[in-house]
């Protein structure tokens, strides 16, 4: 028998999802907003004329059902295409005129690459002119904007979880997510679970009052880091994702994420890739940057600016750097702890 921690009766149910665990999530009969993502779409100008592509999943988890209920709420016509079969769904973008796309950022691609395979010229052959797409890790923004100029479109993001549906939104141009109304957060110390300073990275923990499913204090995993706070020190506004908390290691108290090496690659002309090892020889936790350089570059001649970039991003500052061969590269982990015990 499942743990119930229902706020309602039973009968106020409309939806029951199931998510990974497995967790089941109550939507009520009430809820006309998708669980608030009709803010997303509002504040992204999709309503009455647009043709939606929806291909979130529809079967069993939130993600595709609400976006449609949400979708509906707003005036918009909703094409319920779910996950899979490109080739369809790139058919029906052209000959149903979509104007959005909700998608994942990789399927999304996979949709575009089959258009132009069918000889297709984007983006003046078709009518899409927007698209929500699933957030990714690395150098998301910088693939947005890449998609953006290629296929003439905008796309926008929100930040949402199966358990508490919206938590926020990307708004006023601004990188990051406007912390919905409905939401209290906070950015936490994943060990302590301690509230922390403006800007420093940590866990996502969410309290709510849905009346179907009350949170308080809800820890995400994911991480990320406040950008602005209300009076009340609970967090307005984030950063993008850089995370999850599983996939962070502490080091010299201050925890680092496979985010921030991805950006020091990303940021630095030169290296092809990176990984950070922690070891303790003695009482101190020691940090060593391995690295894969491109062909011809010398690693000399970048040493100061991988130092310079790689403590602005994690405060911290390396004890050495080492050149790793690319035929030792691999599928290294972006972070490996080495420490004994």
């Amino acid at each position: 028998m499942a743990t119930c921690y229902l706020g309602v009766n039973t009968q106020e149910i409309s939806r029951i999802f199931v998510s990974p665990g497995p967790i089941f999530e109550p939507l009520l009969h009430d809820d006309h907003s998708g669980n608030g993502l009709t803010k997303v779409l509002k504040q992204a100008g999709i309503g009455a004329g647009d043709r939606v592509l929806n291909t979130w999943a529809y079967h069993l988890v939130p993600a595709g059902l609400l976006l449609d209920d949400a979708l509906r709420a707003v005036g918009a016509t909703v094409i319920p295409g779910g996950t899979g079969n490109a080739e369809l769904q790139a058919q029906i973008v052209m000959e149903l005129g979509v104007t959005c796309i909700c998608a994942s950022t990789a399927f999304f691609i996979t949709l575009c690459q089959t258009l132009e395979a069918q000889g297709h010229r984007l983006p003046q052959d078709w009518c899409v002119r927007n698209a929500l797409l699933g957030g990714e890790m690395g150098d998301w923004m910088g693939k947005r904007c890449r998609l953006e100029m290629r296929y003439g479109i905008r796309t926008f993001a929100a930040y949402a979880t199966g358990d508490l549906g919206l938590i926020g939104y990307e708004c006023d141009g601004v990188p990051g997510y406007r912390i919905d109304d409905g939401r209290i957060v906070q950015v936490c110390d994943p060990a302590s679970g301690v509230p922390l300073p403006l800007g420093e990275p940590g866990e996502i923990v969410v309290s709510t009052l849905n009346p179907a499913w009350p949170l308080i204090r809800f820890g995400t995993g994911d991480v990320t880091y406040a950008t602005a706070l209300h009076p009340d020190g609970s967090v307005q506004r984030t950063g993008m994702l850089q995370g999850r908390v599983g996939q962070a290691v502490k080091v010299r108290e201050i925890f680092v994420y496979p985010r921030q090496i991805e950006d020091l690659v990303l940021g630095v002309p030169g290296l092809t890739q990176a990984q950070a090892v922690v070891r303790r020889p003695a009482h101190r936790d020691e940090l060593t940057l391995r690295v894969v350089l491109v062909s011809g570059a010398d690693l000399l001649a970048i040493d100061a600016e991988i130092r310079t970039r790689f403590q602005s991003l994690t405060r911290l500052r390396l004890d050495q750097i080492e050149p790793m061969g690319t035929a030792t590269a691999g599928e290294m982990p972006l972070l490996l702890d080495a420490r004994a015990g």
